[in-house]
């Protein structure tokens, strides 16, 4: 791209950050909202700060029952707590939730049943990065995988049998990123045959991109991560969002079966680089721009929700 492209790509992203932040001015009209004051249950893992604690303010403001979900059982509550004084309402509650522990999912789950006797909505935003601006170690890969893409599977298998049946449909977003496209231009895997599988539909499975991660952090164990065509950018959280992507396609074919009344909406969104402790604060987004796509996807209307989408900036984008 020319220096007058880029000239003309930036005013192009400047006029849409101006368009968001009109958007994000208008109230969501009473007409379009589905869900009820206090019975609508919210779950946003990874809550206690950051991205998760916004949308969790910013669903809670819109008078549903949100629980602060993350491992650190102190700031949970204190965030709870805070979100309680903030928005003046006592719908907020919170529950210690590591998603990279298959018991403390499970115990979680059991807990929801228990208080809430089911889900509305379920966030998957929690999530680790070890890496920041130029660095690019995968010394914490398994952690990485582990957490943001085994810890997203487990809280959805765990949750779908608690989502409510309605005639607006329960809601699941998961927290990707555009460093986990197929075909992006910086960041792609190298591997042709690989883009193939994962670009279409009919060749999809959990299998497909368990296997994926699986070669991944064979690859990282031996050294040879570097020379087997994986992305070179944010190599191993990059690969992690790239398997959360597909699995939120996977899972939107698998749910699309459901009947009316039993339907679930499964979509994924980007919040851009926000200025968050997982960025080492060195994003260009406030966390209210970055949760603000997030919440605008999970609140749509009911007769407009869709099925295994990615968005960013409020509008689709591609794989």
């Amino acid at each position: 791209m020319g220096k007058k492209g880029k000239e003309l790509a930036k005013e192009r992203r400047l006029k849409r950050l101006q368009e968001l932040s009109q958007l994000r001015k208008l109230p969501i009209p009473l007409c379009h909202r589905w869900w009820s004051s206090s019975e609508t249950v919210a779950v946003v893992t990874g809550s206690s700060r950051g991205i998760g604690l916004e949308i969790a303010r910013q669903l809670s403001a819109y008078g549903l029952l949100v629980v602060v979900a993350a491992r650190d059982a102190d700031l949970c509550r204190q965030s709870a707590e805070r979100l309680r004084e903030e928005e003046g309402s006592a719908s907020v509650e919170w529950r210690r939730l590591d998603v990279s522990d298959r018991e403390s999912v499970d115990s979680f789950a059991d807990w929801v049943r228990a208080r809430f006797g089911g889900v509305d909505v379920l966030v998957n935003n929690a999530g680790v990065n070890f890496n920041y601006a130029s660095d690019n170690s995968v010394e914490f890969a398994e952690t990485v995988i582990t957490t943001n893409y085994i810890g997203t599977k487990r809280m959805i298998e765990a949750m779908i049998p608690l989502m409510k049946p309605s005639a607006h449909g329960a809601r699941i977003l998961n927290v990707g990123s555009r460093l986990g496209r197929i075909n992006g231009r910086r960041n792609r895997l190298a591997d042709a045959t690989l883009r193939d599988q994962f670009t279409r539909d009919d060749c999809l499975s959990e299998e497909l991109i368990d296997g994926m991660v699986a070669k991944f952090l064979e690859h990282v164990r031996e050294g040879t991560w570097a020379s087997k065509g994986w992305p070179q950018m944010y190599t191993d959280y990059s690969v992690s969002k790239l398997a959360v992507n597909t699995f939120t396609r996977l899972m939107a074919r698998e749910l699309s079966s459901r009947p009316e009344g039993q339907k679930i909406y499964i979509n994924c969104y980007c919040p851009g680089w926000v200025k968050t402790a997982m960025t080492n604060w060195e994003g260009n987004m406030t966390a209210e721009e970055g949760a603000d796509t997030g919440v605008w996807v999970v609140l749509m209307p009911q007769g407009q929700s869709v099925q295994g989408k990615f968005f960013a900036e409020r509008r689709e984008i591609s794989f």
